[in-house]
């Protein structure tokens, strides 16, 4: 049965927000073996102790995350809730080294099956076909009548922060290749919709918060990029919410609504010098530099009042003009060990000048795929952030804390415990966002619709009673 009991909601400070980040991982088996094998095939094996001890490709961990094979078998991790950057980050990076800890044994059970191989996992949004997949941005609001005007009021920011959160790319054409802002950008194909397989849109707007519906509403951004550098991650997500903070309080933000969101983002994506215009629906012409000035502006006039000043506020309205900056004066050594898309263009132009080739020589395309390969080993990311070429805004002890370990200021701190103790019981459970629910003769869910309470006696009471005979 459901518990009744339901808590009533935490007075929320306007300032505390839940975050959660979804990344979709690229997967490719490096094999001389001659006989097809799948990508499912594959994915099946890397799955294969999750499914041993969790009984599905489709678990909750003990950190609270949610690890699962998607469509087009992606191995996908999502965060749990983190009210806070630093452990949202620690979180992402987290479950970056809990898929590449499967890659050993998924090697391993190929080879029992007659293939040799080396697994790798990318952290990046394409793939040599064409195909895209997302990293989606989650940011809980507050809920509001209308929600649709109010997300169309952040579209113009997002359209335009790829400038300083974008991943980089070499986009090759008939005409050659040239370096882009986004890889995802190409891929989006509205700005507003319920769906996200038949049609891509920036911003998800179906109604599903994993909260109590009365109170709250998600903001689900698809639109971006995944990343590799803990400052960008830190930007996208910081930057974000300093905008929904002054739109939740009713500051006005620029009248920047655009004439065509596609053909801008496309724009946008495609001109490193920043020079490209994008049309406003008022006929107005702007660059993405302009367009971003005015939203980092709007955020600057209200610190000290909305916006608390705090020195990681301090640092992502640092990095925001700075990444401003470097587009608009093409000084990119402003911020080339913080933000992926400048990151990757150093180390793709130092590479062209050595080889002596064009941009669209294949060794570039390795290369490039390298950066995102999440390995210590194989990916160059890493290399170059242990030869401190990259800078770093947390430390490895909060990353290898959080594999295992929920944030414990969330409701994550509530369902990590029990599924910690649910699998060392040797218990039957499903867990889902808001249940915990323990099956057989005795079957129990507790309810848990307020992300922010980390503290209930309902799941202490619940967890004590798995140990039980």
């Amino acid at each position: 049965m459901i518990s009744p009991d339901v808590p009533p909601p935490l007075e929320v400070d306007p300032a505390r927000r839940i975050f959660g980040l979804e990344t979709e991982f690229g997967l490719h088996l490096d094999t001389q073996t001659t006989r097809p094998i799948t990508p499912e095939e594959v994915a099946g094996h890397l799955f294969h102790s999750v499914v041993q001890w969790g009984r599905s490709s489709n678990v909750f961990l003990t950190n609270g995350s949610r690890l699962y094979i998607d469509v087009g078998a992606h191995p996908e991790y999502a965060t749990a809730e983190a009210d806070n950057l630093a452990d949202l980050i620690a979180l992402d990076k987290a479950g970056e080294r809990i898929v590449q800890g499967l890659v050993a044994g998924g090697e391993e059970r190929l080879r029992a099956a007659g293939v040799e191989g080396t697994i790798h996992l990318y952290k990046n949004n394409t793939d040599s076909a064409g195909n895209s997949y997302g990293c989606h941005e989650n940011y809980l609001v507050r809920r509001r009548a209308d929600f649709k005007a109010f997300a169309s009021d952040l579209l113009p920011f997002l359209v335009t922060r790829q400038i300083v959160t974008g991943a980089g790319c070499i986009t090759r054409t008939p005409q050659g290749a040239h370096f882009s802002f986004s890889p995802r950008a190409d891929h989006m194909w509205e700005g507003m919709s319920s769906a996200t397989t038949r049609s891509r849109p920036m911003i998800n707007t179906r109604d599903e918060p994993h909260a109590n519906a009365e109170l709250y509403r998600r903001m689900h951004v698809i639109v971006g990029d995944s990343t590799m550098a803990e400052p960008t991650a830190l930007l996208k997500m910081g930057s974000t919410d300093l905008i929904l903070r002054l739109m939740e309080a009713r500051v006005v933000m620029p009248g920047l609504a655009l004439a065509r969101e596609m053909q801008a983002i496309r724009d946008v994506a495609h001109d490193l010098t920043g020079k490209a215009t994008v049309e406003l629906a008022d006929g107005r012409h702007l660059t993405a530099v302009e367009v971003q000035q005015a939203y980092l502006d709007v955020v600057k006039s209200h610190v000290g009042g909305i916006v608390t000043v705090t020195d990681e506020v301090e640092h992502i309205l640092d990095l925001w003009q700075r990444g401003i900056d470097a587009v608009r004066t093409q000084d990119f050594s402003l911020i080339d060990a913080e933000l992926d898309w400048a990151i990757k263009l150093k180390i793709i132009t130092r590479y062209q000048e050595r080889l002596g080739c064009r941009l669209d020589d294949p060794r570039l395309a390795r290369l490039e795929l390298a950066f995102h390969d999440v390995s210590p080993e194989h990916g160059l990311f890493y290399r170059l952030q242990a030869q401190g070429l990259v800078t770093r805004v947390i430390d490895d002890e909060r990353i290898e804390r959080a594999m295992t370990t929920a944030p414990t200021s969330t409701r994550a701190h509530l369902r990590g415990a029990f599924v910690s103790a649910a699998s060392q019981a040797g218990r039957d459970y499903t867990v889902d966002w808001v249940h915990l629910k323990v099956t057989g003769e005795e079957s129990r869910t507790v309810l848990l619709k307020d992300p922010f309470r980390s503290a209930d006696a309902r799941v202490d009471e619940f967890i004590d009673s798995l140990a039980a005979p």
